[in-house]
């Protein structure tokens, strides 16, 4: 008697218990690090960590990588060849690091290529700085000024979504987003998007925290990335649950290999990617033909 209640109160609960479950997989139910959660959920989470570290972004990187990040971040930009006059879009750029790097090789060019001043290049190069996040963007936009980039007309700071990006179709020369892709929701949106609004004969670049299979350096990092790196989050920054969602999420991104299949799946032509030390950080690029 008892099991033909039991029986009959989980047969009426049976709607709701349907009804919650389709609402969770109506939405998509995605990872933020190691945790379960739904899309609308994920998208607010990741705001809230990168609205949390954006003080003191640039302050953790170079602890996190030693320093390493910026000489990372050279060899991108090294590999997107900016030229003058170019229409360059950075997203996940808020801070202006790879940005500001991309103006600074155009400059270089010019010089090397003009006599009478970067007029020129003021006047026909765009870079665009695209960021979801008004903090990152409001830190990037102070170190502008610090770095005497305040004035420059080519910088533009865009608040904006790399899943829904407000760009026309065929507008950019090239694409750039650094440490950001792991963090959206959907990495399949962002690479159509990219796909989108590049030129034919325009190039994507990726860089991104990746995975390490040399065994025994794979146990050194791993021990790094979930003890020190938090620990360090928490006294520098005293926000230790913002970076161990930082590390949980790289071991949630897809390897090199998916990765580069994933990007060729977007119609990415001459897919490639250099692994640099030794899978702690893979630079991943290709040509929209």
């Amino acid at each position: 008697m008892a099991l033909r209640r039991s029986a009959s109160k989980l047969v009426g609960d049976l709607p709701a218990v349907l009804s919650r479950s389709a609402a969770f997989l109506h939405s998509h139910a995605t990872s933020f690090g190691f945790k379960e959660v739904g899309e609308d959920e994920k998208s607010k989470l990741v705001g809230n960590v990168f609205s949390s570290v954006a003080s003191n972004y640039d302050l953790m990187n170079d602890m996190m990588s030693v320093g390493l990040h910026r000489l990372w971040k050279d060899r991108l930009v090294s590999k997107l060849n900016p030229f003058p006059g170019m229409k360059h879009l950075d997203v996940a750029g808020g801070t202006g690091d790879v940005a500001f790097r991309v103006l600074e090789s155009i400059k270089n060019v010019g010089r090397r290529a003009m006599q009478d001043g970067l007029t020129e290049i003021e006047e026909d190069t765009q870079i665009y700085i695209c960021d979801i996040n008004p903090h990152m963007l409001n830190v990037g936009k102070k170190r502008a000024v610090e770095l005497g980039l305040g004035e420059e007309r080519c910088l533009h700071w865009v608040e904006g979504d790399a899943e829904a990006l407000s760009f026309e179709d065929r507008s950019m020369d090239g694409y750039t987003i650094a440490f950001g892709i792991r963090n959206v929701t959907h990495i399949e949106k962002v690479l159509a998007e990219a796909y989108r609004v590049l030129k034919r004969g325009g190039r994507f670049l990726c860089l991104e925290l990746s995975h390490v299979d040399i065994p025994i350096f794979k146990q050194i990092y791993d021990y790094y990335s979930f003890s020190i790196i938090p620990a360090i989050g928490e006294l520098v920054a005293g926000d230790r649950e913002s970076y161990q969602y930082l590390v949980e999420s790289i071991r949630r991104f897809p390897n090199q290999e998916t990765f580069a299949r994933m990007i060729a799946d977007a119609g990415f032509q001459k897919v490639e990617y250099e692994n640099l030390v030794g899978g702690v950080v893979a630079i991943h690029s290709g040509l929209k033909l």
